[in-house]
């Protein structure tokens, strides 16, 4: 068995490098070693994962222990690697995606001035990552938990020069410390309820120390779910992920694809034994995920900005997976998790190859046409948008079914139909920025330069990440008990209905017809609407100003936040500045400067410099004495 510490430390020493020495290195070696880190932490991953499947099945689970930590009283916490069949399927996503976005990267940014730091931050990230799902215990996961926020605080606002980026920057940074909150005490509940923050004990105790359906159970699970909503963007802390975009474009696919977003699903589905006890908990996971499929759905509809119906896209799909959690098909959302990593790392980079063959412009109605100029990028690009539909037999369509058969078994019609609905809004938004981008006539204006396919440098990982799209699903077959289902399998306990419901073959296809129909009839209508009758989506905008426009401006919940609290924040921070910092902190230490003033403007008649005032002084004080000592 590889030491587990190998998987991480490439990406730290490529950060390292090229932090300290990377402006005297040059690109062409900040590239290479920003790349080969990470790929090298990619053979390290597969080399481990390997190991470990040839372990008994009932054996597959790795503990190492680098360093002690935290040892105080009865409290223990290690710098401690964990790898199962889980946190395996995460680092292969994690190092694997990473390592094609990472040379994507080499091209993308070629020009840009901070190339250097750009990687540096990039390497950070991924080593973040993969010790935040490495982590055998939940206080080292908090660390990198917090880790990979700061990293996407970095990125996103890394054109800090631009306001637009540095607020971005700072709104992810603020909405995940919400979230964040939550997490921190729920950690904090579980470690006072169980002793312990090592996943194994904590599991292991959890049965007998909190009683199922509990009040503390749900507490704790509540609060853990609570990080997981700002980290991956749901309902209501999902507003930081579309300012996200203001970061360049390999950021937005790592923040989407591997890192991140997916730190959510991956503590939920960690924490199975733990959400397993607390049935209110799971039915809020469920429809929290249902409902931000949906809501995140209906606003790609009318978006223009190519990279924000992507990652309203993302908010979407997450929702699915948290979907799969709630009902508690927690190998279905990680499946889900692992082949959405693939087509939507490929949709954000060929959003990239547009943005940079159009020489920055990401806006929709002035593309149009592209499929001609950027053949690869078209073809790489519509094979993740009908991925990400979940069209048979690309990667999609496996995980996604899975996790609606995951809602219909858990007894749930409603949170099915909710899902379905959603596939059907997928299939049109996805289509609809297809068509817009690389299909009809150009509607670039006149002044702008012919587009142009990517670099090899670019174009390669798209051809690559689209392989993957089409094929990387058959892991999960045949449904449910496939290659990936029998190796993560012993991970996941399946509760109640979910595992009393067993999946007949004839059942399992007939739903998955029902919505590969629907998720057909979205591609469709797309299809209708701008190819066959491109003038229809206007016509409906004007007929339907008022829904048209609350889609447009994201349901005005930006507005709302900012009406209930950023601006009632800013009201009482300038109320307090104003009555009280300045008269009551700055006024206590003006006064003490005003009192020695004063008391320094007396004393100076005392220390004049002149000898003659100084003997003046001492003889009247000679004289005083002899006077208290002749006449007392």
């Amino acid at each position: 068995m590889l030491n587990l510490w190998l998987i991480p430390i490439w990406p730290l020493l490529g950060f390292l490098l090229n932090g300290f020495f990377g402006r005297r290195l040059g690109k062409s070696l900040v590239g290479k070693i920003g790349c080969g880190s990470v790929g090298l932490s990619l053979l390290a991953s597969l080399g481990a994962v390997w190991d470990l499947a040839g372990l008994p099945h009932d054996a597959r689970r790795v503990e190492q222990v680098m360093a002690p930590w935290i040892g105080v009283g009865g409290f223990q916490a290690d710098w401690g690697l964990l790898l199962d069949p889980l946190s395996a399927v995460m680092i292969l996503v994690v190092s694997g995606v990473g390592f094609l976005i990472h040379v994507y990267a080499v091209g993308y940014m070629h020009d840009d001035r901070d190339f250097p730091r750009f990687f540096t931050y990039l390497n950070l990230f991924t080593f973040s990552m993969l010790m935040l799902v490495l982590a055998n215990n939940y206080l080292l996961l908090y660390v990198f938990w917090e880790a990979v926020g700061l990293c996407s605080y970095l990125l996103i606002g890394f054109w800090f020069e631009r306001p637009a980026a540095a607020e971005a920057g700072k709104k992810a940074f603020i909405v995940n410390r919400v979230g964040d909150f939550g997490f921190g005490l729920g950690v904090m509940l579980l470690w006072t309820t169980l002793g312990t923050v090592q996943y194994a004990s904590a599991f292991a105790a959890a049965p007998d120390r909190l009683a199922a359906g509990g009040g503390l159970v749900t507490a704790i699970t509540l609060l853990l779910f609570l990080g997981a909503t700002g980290k991956s963007a749901q309902l209501p802390l999902h507003v930081w992920l579309p300012d996200a975009m203001e970061g360049p474009t390999p950021v937005s696919a790592l923040i989407h694809a591997a890192t991140m977003v997916t730190a959510g699903v991956y503590m939920v589905a960690r924490s199975a034994p733990l959400f397993n006890l607390a049935p209110l908990t799971m039915g809020v996971v469920a429809w929290i995920g249902g409902l931000t499929a949906v809501f995140a759905a209906t606003i790609a509809l009318v978006q223009t900005d190519i990279k924000r119906v992507v990652a309203y896209s993302t908010i979407s799909q997450l929702g699915y997976m948290f979907l799969g959690c709630g009902v508690g098909a927690y190998a279905a959302a990680i499946f889900h998790l692992m082949t959405h990593a693939f087509f939507k790392a490929l949709l954000f980079l060929g959003a990239g190859s547009v943005i940079h063959g159009l020489s920055g412009e990401q806006d929709l109605r002035k593309m149009g046409g592209l499929r001609r100029q950027m053949p690869i990028t078209a073809w790489t690009f519509l094979v993740a948008a009908l991925a990400n539909v979940g069209i048979f037999p690309l990667a999609g369509f496996w995980s996604k079914d899975e996790i609606l058969f995951g809602a219909f078994a858990g007894g749930s019609l409603a949170l099915w139909a909710l899902a379905v609905g959603g596939v059907f809004l997928t299939g049109f938004y996805m289509l609809r920025c297809y068509y817009l981008a690389f299909e009809g006539p150009s509607r670039a204006p006149s002044h702008v330069h012919p587009a142009h396919e990517s670099p090899a440098v670019m174009s390669v990982p798209l051809v690559i990440l689209a392989v993957f799209a089409m094929g990387v699903g058959f892991v999960g077959f045949p449904p449910e008990h496939g290659t990936y289902h029998r190796f993560v399998e012993a991970v996941f306990v399946v509760p109640g209905a979910l595992a009393a419901h067993a999946a007949p073959p004839g059942e399992l296809a007939a739903m998955a017809l029902v919505s590969l129909l629907i998720a057909v009839a979205g591609v469709l209508v797309a299809t209708w609407f701008y190819r066959w009758r491109p003038e229809l989506p206007d016509r409906l905008a004007a007929q339907y100003p008022t829904t048209y426009r609350i889609l447009l401006n994201k349901y005005y919940v930006d507005e709302i936040y900012d009406a209930l609290f950023v601006e009632p924040i800013k009201r009482g921070a300038v109320w307090l500045w104003r009555r009280f910092d300045e008269p009551v902190v700055d006024g206590s230490v003006n006064g003490v400067g005003a009192i020695v003033r004063t008391a320094s403007t007396l004393l100076r008649y005392l220390q004049t410099g002149y000898v003659m005032n100084y003997v003046l002084s001492f003889i009247l004080g000679v004289v005083v004495i002899l006077g208290y000592v002749a006449f007392r």
